[in-house]
């Protein structure tokens, strides 16, 4: 995309040519478009659209659309992390920003025995997401998950490879390392645990839900640290 400008726009995708609210004052406001203006956008379903204003004020702005563009993958399979979300939200939204940018699919958000966090309003993350995707030229958005209870969320069916990183060490360290294991095909899924690291009783019911233990490397890495060093390692192994 040569335009640094790049709307949200997700009912492109069912032909609904209005821009929501925000977009809409963004647009007017902010930028000073006009009808007749360009305007480039993404549905975040893996479409750009090349459009044209036709209504431009912050409480009606409508486009046409001109051209849309399938983005070719990226990557293959899919990137999937699961997180316990940190104390400071500051970190969590980081990595939500930083994540999106480098190539993920999805954020899951995990409750675990040692969470620091046990509630948390996803609307923020959303935008961030959003904001992420716009910025990157991305037309694909990473779903974002509802904080998810850990023995719930291990229990759930996913597709493809399931990893858990952890830190404990007992009877000897076989971990293999993340990126000695990954698929550069497949979809794949790692969960991430709190500062406190997940507990051996939650790695025992992970790896019986069919996780495999790995290790992100001999640094000891915070929370946000470990899962953006994860989403790093999995978009280097399945990128296009």
């Amino acid at each position: 995309m040569k335009e640094l400008h790049l709307f949200h726009l997700p009912a492109l995708a069912e032909g609904q040519t209005a821009l929501p609210d925000d977009e809409a004052a963004h647009a007017v406001r902010v930028l000073r478009m006009k009808a007749g203006d360009t305007l480039y956008a993404t549905d975040g379903q893996g479409a750009f659209y090349e459009t044209r204003l036709v209504a431009a004020s912050a409480k009606a702005c409508r486009v046409e659309i001109v051209e849309k563009t399938a983005q070719p993958p990226l990557w293959r399979g899919s990137i999937r992390i699961a997180v316990a979300p940190t104390k400071n939200m500051d970190r969590t939204e980081w990595l939500a920003e930083k994540g999106t940018e480098i190539g993920c699919d999805a954020f899951y958000f995990l409750n675990c025995r040692n969470s620091e966090r046990r509630v948390l309003k996803t609307e923020r993350i959303e935008r961030i997401v959003v904001s992420a995707v716009k910025q990157s030229h991305k037309a694909r958005k990473p779903e974002v998950g509802e904080m998810e209870a850990f023995g719930q969320f291990v229990a759930r069916p996913f597709a493809g490879q399931k990893f858990i990183a952890h830190c404990h060490e007992a009877g000897g360290d076989t971990r293999p390392l993340l990126k000695d294991v990954v698929s550069d095909t497949e979809d794949t899924l790692v969960l991430i645990g709190p500062e406190g690291d997940f507990t051996p009783d939650e790695v025992a019911a992970a790896e019986a839900a069919g996780f495999r233990s790995v290790s992100l490397g001999r640094s000891r890495l915070r929370t946000e640290t470990a899962a953006l060093a994860a989403i790093h390692t999995m978009y280097l192994a399945k990128a296009l």
